[in-house]
């Protein structure tokens, strides 16, 4: 594991990471899986087979995204949220947002477009009860190491215009690809919306990569793990293996009308982040600019 000095106090040494030895190898998991967890007090945390490691970072992080689906994933979970009760696997979901994934044990429809959950009311607040999110494979900056990270992008975060260069995550990306740059070409800030009312993040380019940062840009892209970390819930991430409880047999619904399967969510909706609580809706305020990537990204304007 390499020495990631923005979640440490400091390095344990000030030699470098070395290769695990034989006996670090007999304590280490077969399968570890790590990714980086937002939350409403606005910190990330750095989740290691299930378990924090090291300590919360507030406001801001640095990545390099190496890995995203080509489409906004959907998740449903039947029950309110708990805090104090045992994780479970989302009820349905799907990766590329149009029909639930083989492996959800509740599935609400055969497809997104036409599901109940899809309705505007059929959640809480008046809002969809399936929700969008992002599930991104990142870098950290900083850390040679080469150990990917996933990232869950949740729904308040992925859609809107951006002011400058900061940006929602969807308006972001395109606003990169529109000044010939690419998500894993650059470093970039993720940060909590401080102006928002709920927990929101922004994303700001701050830099072209170095040549190393390339190399192991290549090198994580050239395996499964980016891939599967855009395609794992994030239940299914931390190890999770426990299915939602289902429900008696109830009469069938009136059919609901077709509806027609929307990119975004309405204005209104709320967010489910990993997990957290749902959050008032949130007053429109400009975001303030923030740094530039570099005397080339300097003059990009608005991707709309």
């Amino acid at each position: 594991m390499g020495n990631v000095t923005i979640f440490k106090q400091g390095a344990l040494t000030n030699v470098g990471p070395r290769e695990l030895t034989e006996l670090g190898k007999t304590f280490a998991t077969t399968r570890t899986t790590r990714r980086i967890q937002t939350n409403t007090n606005g910190t990330f945390r750095r989740i290691i087979n299930g378990e924090q490691v090291g300590n919360a970072v507030r406001g801001e992080i640095n990545v390099i995204i190496v890995a995203a689906l080509q489409n906004v994933s959907r998740v449903y979970y039947k029950g309110k949220f708990d805090a104090n009760a045992k994780p479970t696997l989302p009820d349905c979901w799907s990766n590329m947002g149009d029909r639930p994934e083989i492996g959800a044990s509740n599935k609400q429809h055969t497809n997104c477009a036409e599901c109940p959950q899809n309705l505007k009311g059929s959640g809480e607040n008046g809002g969809r009860a399936c929700r969008y999110q992002r599930r991104i494979a990142v870098l950290l900056e900083g850390d040679n190491s080469g150990e990917v990270y996933q990232f869950n992008v949740p729904a308040k975060s992925l859609f809107g215009k951006g002011v400058g260069n900061v940006h929602p995550f969807e308006s972001y990306t395109k606003y990169l690809v529109a000044n010939h740059e690419s998500p894993d070409s650059v470093v970039t800030n993720i940060s909590y919306d401080l102006n928002a009312n709920s927990m929101e993040l922004l994303f700001t380019p701050q830099r072209n990569l170095s040549d190393e940062e390339y190399e192991l840009v290549k090198a994580a892209q050239a395996t499964p793990e980016p891939r599967n970390y855009t395609m794992l819930t994030v239940a299914q991430t931390d190890g999770v293996t426990k299915k939602p409880a289902v429900a008696a047999p109830t009469p069938a619904p009136t059919p609901a009308p077709k509806v027609a399967f929307s990119d975004e969510p309405d204005e209104e909706e709320e967010i489910i982040a990993e997990p957290v609580k749902r959050a008032a809706k949130k007053a429109a305020e400009p975001v303030a600019d923030k740094r530039n990537l570099s005397s080339v990204l300097s003059a990009w304007g608005d991707d709309e």
